[in-house]
This record gives structure tokens, sequence and C-alpha cells, in this order.
């Protein structure tokens, strides 16, 4: 059984549990990427950062570094923010420029393109079947890391309404996920 919470999962993983290392990869996976993809402008960039950042968050979590495990999302993105920071002193150092392909000036192929543009659609259409209170919870959830028992207090709802919200909109998406790996040819 996955942790639920943030202490659940640096607990397990502090225990040697290797599913709680993949429930912290599932849960916060996305939000380095985005942030990642957001500041390089480079899939893989982006990627790169995201590796670097699980490493060290999975050896501080292991080394008992973590001085709040209910924190642990804001440890995560700092950890990110890091990881980013080194990548842009490091190429100032060496004076390495970005080269246009890693940039994505490049011109992308068709089916990327394709992809990209269902993507936004099919995320567009699963914020819209949610109601307004439910699309504020996720952007609070997702955008400004707030935790669950926060996002409650500013929307004036029960946290449990929290988790089943998040619940929903996470299940929306991996099925679009999904359709789009399958149609990619990819396995979900």
């Amino acid at each position: 059984m996955l942790a639920t919470a943030d202490h659940e999962i640096v607990a397990g993983i502090q225990s040697g549990r290797t599913e709680s290392e993949s429930a912290l990869y599932e849960r916060y996976s996305a939000r380095v990427f985005y942030l990642a993809l957001k500041e390089t402008r480079s899939h893989h960039d982006a990627e790169d950062v995201r590796a670097e950042t699980f490493l060290r968050v999975l050896l501080a979590i292991r080394g008992n570094q973590i001085h709040s495990a209910e924190a642990l999302g804001s440890f995560v993105l700092g950890v990110t923010r890091n990881v980013l920071r080194e990548q842009y002193a490091r190429r100032r150092q060496t004076g390495d420029p970005i080269q246009a392909d890693e940039a994505e000036l490049a011109i992308p192929s068709h089916e990327g393109v394709f992809l990209e543009q269902e993507v936004r659609i099919a995320i567009e259409k699963t914020m819209t079947r949610l109601k307004p209170r439910e699309q504020l919870v996720l952007r609070l959830l997702i955008y400004e890391d707030l935790p669950s028992e926060e996002v409650a207090r500013r929307v004036a709802i029960a946290p449990e309404r929290v988790r089943l919200v998040k619940s929903r909109a996470l299940k929306h998406f991996r099925e679009i996920h999904n359709r789009l790996n399958r149609r990619a040819g990819k396995t979900p």
C-alpha cells in the first residue's frame, strides 16, 4: 500500500520501502518537471534536473536530513531550484552557450506538436469538467504547492473534499495520459 501523507513517505523511505520511493516520485515528479521545463525550456534539461533532484532528495531522506516531513513538497521544490542554479552556474563558468536544439528552438516534429496540442486540449477539457472551486483547489495544490489543510482553509471546504478533488482530477489526467501514450505507440 502506498503512503498517502508526506510524513509516511519519508518514514517509508527511511525504512527502505521502495513503494515509498515510488510514491515520492509519483507525487512530485510532474511539479519538478514543470518547474524545470519552465526555467530551462528544454525537455532534455528538465529530465536531467528531475533525475538529479530526486537523487538528492532520496539521499537527504535516507540520511535523515529532512527537518520537517510535512514540508517535503517545499523541500523537493527547493532542491529543484538549487539544481537549476547549479546548472546555470556551470554553463556560465564553462562559457557553454545553450545550443538551439537544447533550447528547443529547432522546428519540432509534426507529431510532437500535435501531441502537445492534444495534451493541452485534454487538460483544458478536464479542468472545465471541474467546478470553479475545484479548479481553484487544484491550482493551489499544484502550482502554489500548498498543503491540503491550507487549501481547505483558504477555500473553506473540508480537508477530505480537497483529497477527493485531487484524486478525481488526477484520475482524469492519468486517463488522458494513458490514452495519448497508446496513440503515440508507447505503453503506459
